[in-house]
């Protein structure tokens, strides 16, 4: 049964059903929901047996799915195929009264949620999100190589995956977010060795530096952050079942390898089928492979490097290996999320997949997209997420174009809600241009939004007892494959009303939806009074400073009013004189 309904129902008399049209023109079931109700903020909630009941009877169909989302007093479209959350099964709906039944909290909150969707890099379309375990959501993200300081590409990567994870658990589910650390890696080594320090010295130290700079950006810390070096058995044992499955070898000069060949669905998260990518790609040029398209799972020791034991003699791991152990001994042979930068997709991704489900053969069931090259799709994750580039003057931020900003240096003039902000405007699949240009502008726009809630303190407000048409649109941007794009826009239109009303409840909600996205917790004046004073006035300085200029007015003394006024202009403090005194902000 493949259809599209539409469904009316009367609040005034409520055991009428009034179906208007069934159109059998399209590949998946969706239902739209018109409701009348007798008052605007009255709400009505089929449940889904009833849905499913109804729809049955009228059209005499024998059976009929029984999965649908929550519905509401506005207009909404659901993918009934793929729903599969069991907080939406027991939502109370009166057929037999013309009165309103009292909702719960929980029940208010599910007003917001319909099917969050997200785009599956795997399958190259949104898809509806329909976890493994809705009681137990699984994401990993492939962290940092600790041996330098983060720039503002590993500052996109945390903050993107650290909204993901904040929606998720916004819409009710429980996560556990997982993001590894490589501490050991050929440039760990290398750099190790050039400061003349170990390599434990090394990454314990940029560790640190990593967290202060998460920290700063508002970035909550994953649930659990596996190092490498900690997890080293369980990348043997996965290597030796990969040998005895026959995806892998070891060869003469003491390496493991995966035989890429050996593995039909490899490419299929690139879209490249392994003769592309052999004409394609520069590969390393090896005697030891059977393929030149093959990676290394197991490097041999060399002089002066760390090393473990192995049944193929003393090495250490290669990069690829790494994440699937990891994930693997965390998540077990398949769970819901993985995600990274662009720049991960291949080939650590692509192999990723090879190495995992090469191991286990298990795989997450991908209805969307059934073939790759005419081979099935096969992979242990269910959704693939990248987020894109930051470019600097249309190339890609890295460091070996010499064109790369730490967040370090970027914190010295900005911040770091003004950075965090920078990121989150943008959607986080679309390349995001870096320049001072752009930061200012996030600057002066998060100021606008600050400024709305210095002057209308925002009231006490709960998004699960609340809803309006501000936070169901900003819900319905969320759940569209994390819009920010569109929910940052709600929020300015938000504080457009704030601004004309000066309703506090409204200056509340505003704080509320921001705050989803970890935006706009901060006391307002501390935010439009902060920021570096390395090379400009401290608050101290230039509070003392207006009570000068107070004093000057009061004297009369216009000429020593204005000199200071042009002096804190230079310094880019605004001046905003109004009848209760005289209140400023750094420009």
């Amino acid at each position: 049964m493949a259809g599209l309904v539409s469904a009316k129902f009367k609040a005034e008399k409520q055991e009428e059903k009034d179906f208007s049209r069934l159109a059998l023109d399209c590949n998946e079931i969706k239902i739209v929901l018109h409701i009348e109700m007798p008052s605007i903020r009255s709400k009505l909630y089929p449940s889904s047996s009833d849905l499913a009941n109804l729809l049955k009877d009228k059209f005499k169909l024998s059976e009929f799915t029984k999965n649908f989302a929550n519905c509401y007093a506005e207009p909404i479209f659901t993918n009934i195929s793929h729903i599969n959350n069991p907080q939406l099964r027991n939502v109370p709906w009166s057929v037999s009264t013309g009165t309103e039944q009292k909702l719960s909290s929980e029940q208010q909150r599910l007003i917001h949620n319909p099917m969050t969707t997200i785009y599956n890099t795997l399958t190259r379309q949104k898809e509806p999100f329909a976890p493994i375990d809705p009681e137990n959501v699984r994401m990993y993200v492939c962290g940092m190589t600790v041996y330098d300081y983060c720039h503002l590409g590993h500052a996109r990567v945390m903050v993107v995956f650290d909204m993901i994870a904040r929606w998720l658990r916004e819409c009710g589910y429980p996560l556990t977010y997982v993001r590894n650390i490589t501490d050991i890696d050929d440039k760990i080594i290398a750099r190790a060795a050039e400061n003349g320090e170990t390599i434990g010295e090394l990454t314990a130290r940029f560790i640190q530096a990593m967290h202060e700079d998460a920290d700063a950006l508002g970035v909550l810390r994953p649930d659990i952050e596996p190092k490498a070096t900690e997890n080293i058995p369980q990348m043997i044992a996965m290597i030796e079942t990969l040998i005895q499955n026959g995806k892998a070898y070891p060869a003469a000069n003491g390496d493991v390898y995966y035989a890429v060949r050996e593995f039909s669905a490899y490419g299929q998260l690139s879209g490249k089928s392994l003769d592309d990518l052999r004409a394609g790609e520069r590969v390393e040029v090896d005697g030891f492979k059977r393929d030149p398209l093959d990676f290394v799972l197991w490097k041999a020791a060399k002089a002066g490097e760390p090393a473990w034991e192995s049944p193929w003699g003393n090495g250490r791991p290669g990069w690829h290996i790494e994440c699937s152990a990891m994930s693997e001994n965390l998540f077990g042979d398949t769970f819901d999320i993985h995600g990274g930068g662009a720049d991960l997709q291949f080939p650590h991704h692509e192999n990723e997949i090879a190495q995992s489900v090469g191991a286990t053969g298990h795989t997450c069931g991908h209805h969307h997209a059934q073939t790759h090259h005419g081979q099935s799709i096969a992979s242990h994750v269910k959704y693939w997420l990248h987020n894109g580039f930051i470019r600097v003057d249309g190339e890609k931020m890295s460091k070996s174009l010499g064109n790369f900003f730490t967040i370090r240096e970027v914190l010295k003039q900005y911040d770091p809600e003004v950075v965090r902000f920078f990121i989150l405007r943008a959607h986080y699949r679309s390349p995001l241009n870096y320049s001072d240009a752009h930061l200012d502008d996030a600057k002066g726009a998060l100021t606008r939004l600050y400024t709305t809630l210095k002057n209308t303190p925002a009231a006490e407000f709960d998004l699960s007892e609340n809803a309006n048409g501000y936070t169901r649109r900003f819900y319905a941007a969320m759940n569209d494959d994390f819009g920010t794009v569109e929910a940052v826009a709600v929020l300015f239109e938000l504080a457009g009303e704030v601004n004309k009303t000066n309703d506090a409840q409204l200056a509340g909600c505003l704080k509320a939806l921001g705050g989803i996205i970890g935006l706009l917790q901060r006391d307002p004046i501390e935010f439009l009074q902060g920021g570096a004073a390395s090379d400009g006035l401290s608050n101290e300085e230039i509070e003392d400073l207006i009570a000068r200029r107070k004093q000057a007015r009061a004297d009369k003394n216009w000429a020593e009013s204005d000199r200071i006024r042009d002096l804190l202009n230079e310094h880019k403090i605004i001046l905003e004189d109004n009848a209760g005194g005289t209140t400023w902000r750094r420009g």
